[in-house]
């Protein structure tokens, strides 16, 4: 047989499928959203490398401007008094800490005169980074050097930048060259950081290094950097690799200020915190929707499942069932209204069915009990008239009252419940009438509880067992059987209990003669008893044999102890 293939329940169904959906969903999600905060973030970080570059450009606009004016107020001071001059100078070099000194050259390079408070110049300078002839003739307006040390002083090297102008006096032209201290600006740029490890530097417009704030990792070779590539890029803002690049001229000078941030830091560092902030959040919300599925799936499975039970217990037990009206949806409430009025209707049938196979059950027992065996019969007054021809008068007297008193007690006026001691009256006629038919063969003997015989019990209950003691039992002895029928009371049931010593029977022919219907010469076998003591008093009653083949066998019947006067509660109710 083919198996049915069965579906999946409702319950893991509605979890699976609202959990699918809220970890599609939250997967397009958590994908379009990182990818637009990675898009976002790097955005961010090329708009804040470009403010940090802009806000050192505007800090190294200022610086250039003040050394431009102050340029500006020294050459003019040039052209004026001697005496004049250098009280100025001195003057303004004390109002302006952050000038070392100032000082000028002829046309050839040659120092002429220089203006520093409590330092004055070595007789002989070996190398002068402050000014260098070939860099002030090939920039026709002057220059601005790269930041240096002080070298033409004896003990006293400052950091400084050198703001180189020309100058001209008459036919001759010379410079002055003004050393401003690089320190205040160069703090100003190791202030600005971009990020943890970004940061800003300033070169030429040929890629020369002005100022890193890693200079000594550059003179070391430790560190390099890219600044005369750069140096060929426009302004804006360049990510490569891994690397942020930010360029920006400043103005009226030839520096340039490059930024450099590292995307690990501005971007991805951001992108995973953000990352891990989000896989958290979505997999909080995909345990709250299966959480909610869970109880939506509960909500709806839950009473279908209380249906789907009550009906496995319905089809298991149909007789004792009780159903209980199961809550919830409204088509829900509505299946558990049609399924408990089905069962109800059911009840009601199996009910009548029963009742009606009942009865129909009774009237074929009371057929078979109507049923004189003609065989039996005819035996029976065959053996009275053969008593009678022998002159055995007292003995066919006794076995035509015997037969008389059978059948009147079998008639019972109609009744299926009768005293047991009518039964047992019933039953001792038998045994007289086949006594004196198998000439003595067997002897009986009965034990009766005579609080038992005022009870009721179904007619004709006896009469089928002895008789298949007699027939199967003792009929193929050699020496006389013996039968003992007792009567007695175990708590509210009466015992009937028939013993014979005869050959007995296997384990085998005991069921057989509870399952199949023997042919018996009565009409009436022992099937039929037991089957009317379990229509009248139910299923825990009937019969029960214990037979051992050469033994003997015991036949016990259990009936309840029914009074008279309730002989009418049983006829109703069966």
């Amino acid at each position: 047989m083919k198996r049915r293939y069965r579906s999946p329940r409702t319950a893991p169904l509605i979890v699976v499928l609202i959990t699918t959906v809220a970890a599609v969903t939250l997967a397009l999600c958590v994908v379009t959203f990182l990818r637009s905060y990675r898009a976002a973030a790097e955005q961010s970080a090329r708009t804040s490398s470009a403010q940090a570059v802009n806000q050192v450009v505007g800090t190294v606009s200022n610086y250039v401007e003040n050394l431009d004016e102050t340029v500006s107020g020294i050459m003019v001071q040039m052209n004026t008094p001697e005496e004049e001059r250098d009280a100025y100078l001195n003057a303004w070099l004390t109002a302006r800490s952050e000038v070392v000194a100032v000082t000028t050259y002829d046309e050839n390079g040659v120092l002429q005169d220089c203006w520093c408070l409590g330092h004055t110049p070595r007789e002989e300078i070996v190398q002068n980074l402050s000014f260098d002839l070939s860099t002030a003739q090939s920039h026709g307006e002057g220059y601005i050097s790269a930041p240096h040390v002080e070298s033409i002083f004896e003990g006293y090297y400052p950091w400084v930048v050198t703001v180189v102008r020309p100058m001209e006096s008459g036919d001759t032209v010379h410079w002055v060259a003004v050393d401003v201290r690089f320190s205040g600006l160069g703090a100003s740029i190791n202030g600005v950081g971009i990020g943890q490890h970004g940061y800003c530097y300033l070169m030429d417009a040929q890629g020369n290094m002005v100022y890193h704030p890693q200079q000594q990792l550059l003179y070391a070779g430790i560190k390099s950097e890219e600044a005369a590539r750069l140096a060929g890029l426009k302004d804006g803002t360049y990510v490569e690799d891994t690397v942020i690049y930010s360029i920006q001229d400043v103005p009226d000078s030839s520096w340039r200020v490059v930024g450099v941030s590292y995307i690990d830091e501005t971007v991805n560092q951001s992108f995973w915190q953000m990352a891990r902030i989000t896989m958290g959040t979505a997999a909080m919300i995909l345990v709250a929707a299966l959480l909610v599925g869970w109880i939506i799936s509960r909500m709806l499975s839950r009473p279908l499942q209380q249906l789907e039970n009550a009906m496995e217990q319905f089809e298991q037990d149909a007789d004792e069932f009780n159903f209980q009206p199961v809550a919830g949806t409204r088509e829900v409430q509505e299946l558990s209204d049609s399924f408990g009025h089905m069962v109800r209707r059911i009840q009601r049938l199996m009910t009548t069915v029963r009742e009606e196979e009942n009865e129909l059950r009774k009237t074929e027992l009371k057929a078979l009990q109507a049923q004189i065996n003609p065989h039996f019969l005819y035996n029976t007054l065959d053996s009275i008239a053969w008593m009678c021809e022998r002159g055995k008068n007292a003995d066919a007297v006794k076995m035509v009252h015997a037969l008389a008193k059978l059948f009147r007690i079998s008639i019972s006026r109609g009744h299926e419940l009768i005293p047991i001691e009518k039964e047992l009256q019933h039953a001792e006629s038998y045994l007289l009438i086949q006594k004196f038919r198998y000439k003595n063969q067997f002897t009986y003997h009965f034990t009766v509880d005579e609080s038992c015989l005022h009870c009721l019990c179904n007619k004709i209950t006896l009469q089928p067992i002895i008789e298949n003691s007699i027939t199967h039992g003792l009929d193929l002895l050699v020496e006389p059987g013996h039968i003992e029928i007792e009567v007695c009371s175990e708590g509210e049931d009466v015992l009937f209990k028939v013993r014979d010593d005869g050959i007995g029977m296997a384990p085998e022919q005991v069921a057989e003669l509870l399952q199949h219907e023997p042919s018996d010469r009565t009409g009436i076998g022992i099937k039929n008893v037991n089957d009317r003591l379990q229509i009248y008093f139910g299923p825990q009653y009937g019969l029960s044999i214990e037979s051992m083949p050469d033994e003997g066998t015991t036949v016990t019947i259990r009936m309840p102890r029914v009074p008279e006067d309730r002989e009418g509660d049983y006829d109703k109710a069966r």
